[in-house]
């Protein structure tokens, strides 16, 4: 898979973590997000955003998850930049909601960039924050 960030992260700079695809652990999700998020000094408003952003991308893929699946989330840290990947196996036939759809609205509003591709039975969306300059 690209990289948002065009930095490929040393292997010390990424963090994997697995959760049952279940809404009652998003909340692991959210925390790991800001912790990391405070680690590369975001602003406050920065690591709300993207917790909301993270939220938003898990509810969309637990729509369309298998039954019992896990839910993978992927965060590459680099110097000012965190990218958050989260990928599910997916239910035969699903499809992510539409670039127009207003859950795709907040993505990109919450973040400097995002994408989603399903492929093979699993779908990922991707989410790239930066951190605002002057830090």
């Amino acid at each position: 898979m690209t990289q948002l960030t065009g930095q490929p992260p040393t292997e010390d700079d990424v963090v994997h973590l697995t959760v049952p695809a279940d809404g009652g652990y998003l909340g692991v999700l959210r925390t790991a997000t800001a912790g990391l998020a405070a680690r590369l000094q975001f602003a406050l408003d920065e690591i709300e955003d993207l917790r909301i952003a993270v939220d938003e991308a898990c509810a969309m893929l637990l729509t369309i998850a298998t039954r019992n699946a896990e839910l993978e989330c992927r965060f590459a840290v680099t110097e000012d930049a965190l990218t958050v990947e989260v990928t599910v196996p997916t239910v035969r036939g699903a499809a992510l909601p539409s670039e127009s759809s207003f859950a795709w609205k907040v993505l990109t509003a919450l973040t400097t960039a995002a994408s989603a591709q399903a492929v093979d039975g699993r779908a990922t969306i991707s989410l790239l924050t930066r951190r605002a300059s002057g830090y």
